[in-house]
């Protein structure tokens, strides 16, 4: 089975509104794919992106409530009939020494980064087991879930559990559902900090990536045969190899 034309196909993005995920809807969009757009708190942001999509729905939910999640997945049922594709793109960053590191600030990150995309895999499992042809499910780990960052502690067990989330469930909803991973490096926009610039020279592309970059893997795992899955992809201009 394979997914190649994605016209009419309905593919969830969570965290749609800017950056990665904006630029992940944009391109989907352009592939014919009906893009439902979710987004929280960035709602002006989100309806420009929708209404660059052609008008795409929009779906709004705090991915920290598994009822949130729960409900969201429910409307999206109602009102497209379908889903059959999952964008997995909603995340969190933030920076701390680890010896700072409280219950807050651990439990931010992993709430979104980690449990909200296995209950967002569940739930877009359960609507795609009613489809013929199944369904494509991709999470956007991060390069700080293949190597080590001594100040993102939290920010990289997040994104190591996605990875191994990613795997795990490959193999549970085999073979209707494939499940992968794109790890993106440094991609830069206007706040990129000094660490990243540093991150970015150190990169063997010697630049840092795109959204648009990171929108080709995504379309490759959307489009791919269920004989894909469980797998993680890099696009990092190599820095992962450094």
């Amino acid at each position: 089975m394979t997914n190649s034309d994605l016209t009419g196909k309905t593919i969830l993005v969570t965290g749609a509104a800017k950056r990665i995920g904006r630029g992940i809807a944009l391109r989907l969009a352009a592939e014919g794919a009906r893009v439902a757009i979710h987004y929280d708190r960035s709602e002006p942001e989100a309806r420009r992106t929708a209404e660059e999509c052609g008008g795409a729905p929009l779906f709004r939910a705090n991915l920290e409530s598994v009822a949130e999640i729960e409900r969201m997945f429910a409307e999206v049922e109602q009102r497209l009939g379908r889903l059959d594709g999952l964008v997995n793109n909603a995340a969190r960053f933030t920076r701390f020494d680890p010896l700072a590191i409280t219950e807050k600030d651990w439990d931010f990150i992993h709430s979104v980064n980690l449990k909200a995309v296995f209950f967002c895999c569940q739930q877009a499992a359960r609507l795609m087991q009613k489809n013929e042809t199944g369904g494509r499910i991709v999470n956007i780990s991060s390069l700080g879930g293949i190597r080590p960052w001594a100040e993102h502690a939290h920010y990289c067990a997040s994104k190591a559990g996605v990875i191994m989330l990613t795997r795990a469930l490959a193999k549970a909803f085999a073979p209707a559902i494939t499940v992968n991973s794109v790890a993106p490096g440094v991609i830069p926009f206007e706040d990129i900090d000094e660490r990243g610039k540093r991150m970015i020279a150190n990169t063997p592309a010697l630049r840092g990536g795109t959204p648009d970059e990171i929108a080709d893997a995504v379309l490759y795992f959307l489009k791919a045969s269920n004989f894909v899955t469980g797998q993680i992809l890099a696009i990092d201009g190599g820095l992962s190899q450094r």
